[in-house]
C-alpha cells in the first residue's frame, strides 16, 4: 500500500512541476515569437512609410489605395540631385555662395529622376509585399488609409495610416496570451496592434513602437 501511495505521489509531483513549468515557460515562449512577429512587421511598415513619404513628394499627398501605392513604386520615379563637389574654405573665405559655386562651375548639382524602387529599395524589392504582414498562413493585408486633417488653425494636413492587429500579426500563437495583451493595450487606450501614421491626428507619420 505504501508503495502504491508513493508512485501516487510521484506522478502528482510530476504533473505539478510540469504544470508549474508549463505556466512560467508558456509566456516566455509566446513573447521570443511575439518580438520576432513585431521586428519583421515593424519593418514592412517602415517600408511603407517610405513609400508613403516618397509618394506624397511627387503628388502632394498620401495615397490609401494599395493598388496605387504599388504602381508608383513599381513604374514611377522620384528626382534625385547628384552632388559633385562642395564649398571649400578658400571659397568661403572668398565670399563664394553654393549658387556662384555652380555657376562657375566649381560644384555641381545635377537632377536625374531615379525608380522609386530603386531609391527607397535598391532594386531588388517586390513591390507588391508591401501590401501584406509578414506573419505564416493566409495573406493578409495591412490596412491602408489616408485623408486631411484640418488643425485648429485652419491647415489642412495630409495624413496617411498603415496598422496591422495582434490578431493578425500573432495568429496561430497562444490565444489567451493575445487576448491578455489586447485587453492591457485597449486598458492603456492604445492600438491592439502595429500602426504607422494616423488618421485622426497629425504625428509627424510615426509609429506606435517608436
Amino acid at each position: 500500500m505504501r508503495t502504491v501511495i508513493q508512485i501516487v505521489l510521484f506522478l502528482v509531483a510530476v504533473v505539478l512541476t510540469y504544470f508549474i513549468y508549463q505556466s512560467i515557460q508558456r509566456p516566455i515562449t509566446f513573447d521570443k515569437a511575439k518580438d520576432v512577429r513585431y521586428e519583421a512587421t515593424v519593418a514592412k511598415l517602415k517600408d511603407i512609410r517610405k513609400a508613403e513619404l516618397a509618394y506624397k513628394d511627387v503628388f502632394g499627398e498620401f495615397t490609401g489605395s494599395w493598388d496605387t501605392l504599388i504602381h508608383f513604386v513599381a513604374t514611377d520615379s522620384v528626382r534625385n540631385v547628384k552632388a559633385i563637389g562642395e564649398l571649400t574654405d578658400s571659397m568661403i573665405e572668398a565670399k563664394i555662395t553654393e549658387k556662384k559655386a555652380i555657376e562657375m562651375g566649381l560644384i555641381i548639382r545635377d537632377t536625374v529622376k531615379v525608380g522609386v524602387i530603386d531609391a527607397l529599395f535598391g532594386g531588388n524589392y517586390d513591390a507588391n509585399s508591401l501590401r501584406y504582414v509578414p506573419v505564416p498562413g493566409e495573406p493578409t493585408e495591412f490596412h491602408l488609409g489616408a485623408t486631411i486633417i484640418t488643425t485648429g488653425s485652419g491647415i489642412k494636413v495630409p495624413v496617411f495610416e498603415a496598422k496591422a492587429h495582434n490578431n493578425v500579426v500573432l495568429r496561430g500563437l497562444d490565444e489567451q496570451l493575445i487576448i491578455n495583451l489586447n485587453d492591457q493595450r485597449r486598458t492603456n487606450e492604445k492600438y491592439p496592434g502595429l500602426r504607422v501614421g494616423s488618421l485622426v491626428e497629425t504625428n509627424n507619420n510615426a509609429g506606435n513602437w517608436e
